[in-house]
Order: C-alpha cells, then structure tokens, then sequence
C-alpha cells in the first residue's frame, strides 16, 4: 500500500468519515469536559506515573526497518515494504527507495529538478565518529553500495567497540529538501549539496568545514538496523511485550533543539526582547538560498550562523516553497502555518536563554543564544496544578556541569524559560543520577518526568551508539519494574528528539511551517500497554503532552500550540492518514484500561 498517495473513497465513504468525525470530536469534548473538572491530582487513567526517555537522532526504518512484528499486527517499514529482505540484502521493491541528484543553483526549493539517479551511493563518511579518522570516507563499508537502503551491522558489527558511524546532515531546511515532499529521494544528495557547519567557510577552511566542494557527508543516512538479523534486542524484546507505534513523528523539520523545546512547548521558540518579538542580528537570519556558482550551498546557515525565519513573509529566503506546499493539502494547515506577523523563528540549534545554573547567557551577533522565553510549557501547566515533574538529564550535577562532554544544553530546553530559570521550578532540573533515587518510591518519584541520557549513552551518531542507548533504557525500566508499587501504575514512553536524517519510508502530514518531520519511534512499556501492539494513529512529540493533558485533565498549553489539534480520523484502508488533518493523537490507543499485564 502506497500511503503517500490521497486515500480513494466514495461519495459514502467520505460521508461516514465525515460524520464519524463529528462524532468523535463532540465525544472528545465531552472528554475534555469532564477531565477538565478531574479533582486536582487524579487521573483519567490508573497511570500515575509518565516517564519519557529521549534519546537521539534515529528515524523509525533506521530502528525499526527489519522488525517483523507479532502475528495480528501489521506494520509500515523497509522490510514491509519490500525494500529490504529479512537478511538485510536489497529486496523485490528496493528501487522505490532509489536517491535521486538534483540541481538547484538558484532561488531554495523543495523540489528541485532532478539530474537522475546515482549509480550507487557515495561512501558513507567517518564525520566525527569516535575512533574514526575524522572526516573522512568510512572505509568499513563498501565504495559502491546499492542505491538505496543498507545494513549498517553487515559491515561494523552491531556490539563492537567502534560502533560509532558518521553523522548524517539533519537540519530544518534541508530536512524538508531531504523528504522532497513526501517523495524521500533526495536525502543523499542534500547531503552531499550542504552538509553541516559555518555557512561562512574561511579561505583555509579547517577539516571538517563544509564547502560547496566537499561537504564531508556521504551515503550514511541511507544506513539501518535489522532487528531481523539480531541487531537492537532490547527495543525488539519492549516491541514484541509492549506497544510501538509506526506513525510518530518529530514536529519539527531538522535538528535537536527545535525538537527538544517543542517537545515542552508544542510551539516553536522566537527571537525576542522580554516577550515581545524583535529582529535577531542579520547573521542569524537563515538564507537557504544557493551561494553563486554552488548547486545548493546555502548562503546562511550554520551553527555560527542563520537559525531564525520570519515565516509570515513569503518574501523571506525560503519561505515561500514551504508555504506554498502545506497551503496546498487537503483541509487546512494549522492556523495557516502557525507563523505570528513580524516573528522570527528558531529552527535550528541554538544555545538556549539561561546556563544549568540559572545565570543569563550572552546575547547578540557574536552569541547565538536564543533569548529567555515566555511561551508557556508543560511545566508550567503541570505547576499551576500542582502536579509533581522533574527534567533529568546526564551530566548537569545539581546547575555544576563539571563533564561538559556528557552534558547537551539544547537537551536541557526549560533551562530557556524565563517562567523556570527565574524561579524555585529551576530546582525540578536535576541530574539523571537523582532519578535513580527518586524511582525507589511512589512517593518520590514524580507524576511526569522526562529523561535525556549522558551523551554517551543517548545513542547520536558519531559520539555514541545504538547499544549504548540500549542500554540506558533496559536500565531505566528494570529499576522501574523492580518497584512493584511504581510499575503497577507507570508508562515509559521512549523515544528520540529526531530522525537524525536518516531516511525513512513514512508518510509525513504537513502541519504547519514548522512540519512534521520524518518517522521516529515510540515504544509504550507499561503493564497496560497492548501486548505486541503496532499502532497507526498519526502521532508526534506533542501527542506525548495531549496525553499528559488528558491524563491529567489539563488544557491546551496556549491557543496556537499543537495540543489543541484534534485527534485523527483515518480511513481504514490508509490508517496513517488523518482524514481531519491537521490532527495528532493522544496516544491513548496504545493502551487496554480495562486490566494490566502484570509483567
């Protein structure tokens, strides 16, 4: 089934759709309604406890590609797919995965005329792959793989010492070039076109700079895992007792901290002055417009660099291509791209408003920090209801972050909320060691908790692996099960910030200018999660909070965040489309209330 195309119904079809809509969304009201009047700390459910571990930069067919799943269950993936067999070797529809080359010297565009296909697929890159030879071809996998997906353990063993592999270009621009409107055959050439760093490349630039001659990315992104040959144990053991999902997704085009502050948010942060939206400095406005003479060397865009968009002109550099493609979709986009007037946007990585310990970082053209924030967060909700929470992450150490390698500030969003940072709710940032403690009690471990690992073992390309995060997780839900009072009313949803760009066959609803982007996986462990469940309802990071929300009997975070999205409608023969779009899931259907599993 091919579910990038419009889903086919009758005239009667769609009209029980329609009204099946209607019902489902004044049955959500009356939902809504009652949890509204929830007594101040009860659940709609019996779950007491949300625990949310974020790893990093993986998308679902990079996880889940070869996962074949428990009998009943179907699934959309490589091996589903055809495009891969059971042993990691191309299969019968292998082509549909085929990465196209492009030309675009000009003005930014998503869709930029194709030069045809490559013949097979540059050497995957060392990037900075820890115990590599830095930026460099990765000389472990072949100089001719097959233009299309391949199985990265076939040539670096999957639990070998130097599993670490290269780096894969995953930025917001280029993200929405690499998925080339849902058609996903341009991920190697944009990376191969832009790369990551300094959009500004000095005259003798340092290894590793990208410049439109060598961008230091080669076929990496195109790599999985296959759960069928052995590979990934643990989250296969989680998928074949729990419940997964095979259509959540990342909000955001691009990279972590976007991601990571939609994530509490479900909004995107802006350049301000004490709330009110102002013009950042001109080098930091993005231009993904090419550099003359390059195919697709963007002229501002960069770490050191362009991270803001005022998305509302269609006169800026790349806005108009986005805008014009989600006005373009069935329905409406989410509040015609959820773009305020003379707002400028972050959608890249950026140092965030305050340090660990609450001291107000440097702004201006030479420091890319974005301003403290005022939008409201989960936190805050959470807060006004006196609703206990907590953000662990590695290496913080109590605001003292004396291992700046294990420590990911842009992992660390509330640390940008001036609501947070100016406040006793800074206190609720902890390190991930004092989860370990808080976990042994009901009654010190608190009703939502998000958890970002050390950076070591958060599983990112090039300075950790897949087993690494393995690993933090098994940890993470045996502590959890060894306390029979927590795990009897506990969800640990696990998951990543972002694809990482790595390629990935799904569909992506247009949203809004910001997204979604590519598939990631989300793994629901809990006594009530369906056993062996794959689901389809479109989800992605907000959906985690709509679930808080309904659980809790909170409102929408504000009137234009993504909370506020209805939950999907689909159509039987295409459950990955939400007939209703834009519409988000609350996870729910993950779930049987009616009795635990009891392991």
């Amino acid at each position: 089934m091919n579910i990038q195309c419009k889903p086919k119904l009758s005239v009667l079809a769609l009209s029980l759709a329609l009204i099946f809509q209607v019902g489902v969304a004044l049955a959500l009201d009356d939902v809504q309604d009652a949890d509204n009047n929830l007594p101040q700390g009860k659940t709609r459910t019996p779950i007491e406890h949300v625990i949310v571990i974020i790893g990093e930069n993986h998308t679902f067919d990079n996880v889940f590609g070869g996962y074949q799943p428990r009998p009943g269950q179907t699934i959309k993936n490589l091996l589903s797919e055809g495009i891969i067999n059971a042993d990691g070797t191309p299969g019968p529809n292998f082509a549909k995965a085929t990465q196209q080359q492009a030309s675009d010297p000009y003005l930014y565009q998503l869709n930029p005329s194709q030069t045809g296909p490559y013949a097979t697929l540059p050497q995957p890159q060392t990037t900075y792959a820890f115990g590599q030879p830095p930026y460099t071809a990765d000389e472990r996998f072949p100089a001719d793989l097959p233009n299309g997906p391949f199985q990265i353990s076939k040539y670096v063993p999957y639990n070998s010492p130097d599993a670490y592999t290269g780096d894969p270009t995953h930025r917001f621009f280029q993200m929405w070039q690499q998925t080339n409107k849902e058609k996903m055959d341009l991920f190697v050439w944009v990376d191969r076109t832009v790369g990551i760093g300094p959009q500004n490349t000095p005259p003798a630039p340092a290894p590793g700079t990208p410049t439109a001659a060598n961008s230091y990315q080669g076929g990496e992104e195109m790599g999985f895992f296959n759960m069928s040959a052995g590979d990934e144990p643990v989250f296969k053991a989680l998928a074949d007792q729990y419940a997964i999902s095979d259509n959540y997704h990342q909000p955001i085009m691009g990279g972590t901290g976007a991601n990571f502050l939609s994530i509490v948010t479900a909004d995107a942060a802006f350049h301000n002055q004490n709330g009110t939206p102002d013009v950042p400095p001109a080098n930091q406005i993005e231009n993904p417009n090419a550099q003359p003479g390059t195919n697709n060397f963007y002229t501002q865009d960069g770490y050191a660099g362009g991270s803001y968009v005022k998305c509302s002109d269609n006169q800026q550099p790349g806005v108009a291509p986005i805008m014009n493609y989600i006005l373009s979709q069935p329905g409406k986009t989410f509040n015609n791209g959820n773009c305020a007037p003379n707002t400028y946007y972050l959608v890249n990585n950026y140092n965030l408003g305050y340090s660990a310990s609450g001291t107000p970082q440097p702004l201006g053209p030479n420091n890319y920090t974005l301003p403290p924030q005022t939008i409201p967060t989960i936190a805050d909700a959470l807060s006004a209801k006196n609703i206990s929470w907590k953000w662990y992450i590695g290496g913080r150490n109590n605001g003292i972050v004396t291992t700046p390698y294990e420590y990911c500030g842009i992992c660390d969003p509330l640390t940008g909320f001036t609501s947070i940072m100016t406040t006793s709710l800074k206190n609720n940032l902890q390190d991930v060691t004092q989860f370990y403690q808080d976990v042994t009690s009901d009654a010190t471990l608190p009703a939502v908790s998000f958890i970002r690992p050390p950076e070591s073992s958060a599983g990112h390309p090039a300075d950790s692996t897949m087993p690494a995060f393995e690993a933090f997780v098994n940890d993470i839900v045996n502590r959890v099960k060894s306390v029979k009072q927590v795990w009897a009313k506990t969800v640990i949803f696990i998951t990543t910030d972002e694809g990482g760009g790595y390629y990935d066959t799904g569909y992506i609803q247009p949203i809004d200018f910001f997204g979604d982007g590519t598939r990631i996986s989300l793994i629901a462990v809990s006594p009530y999660a369906k056993k062996g469940h794959v689901d389809h309802v479109y989800s992605d990071h907000n959906s985690i909070l709509k679930f808080i929300e309904a659980n809790w009997g909170l409102h929408p975070l504000s009137a234009r965040s993504r909370d506020n999205l209805p939950d999907p409608v689909a159509n039987a023969a295409n459950p990955y489309v939400p007939l209703n779009r834009p519409a988000i899931g609350d996870l729910m259907g993950m779930f049987d209330f009616s009795h635990a599993q009891g392991n």
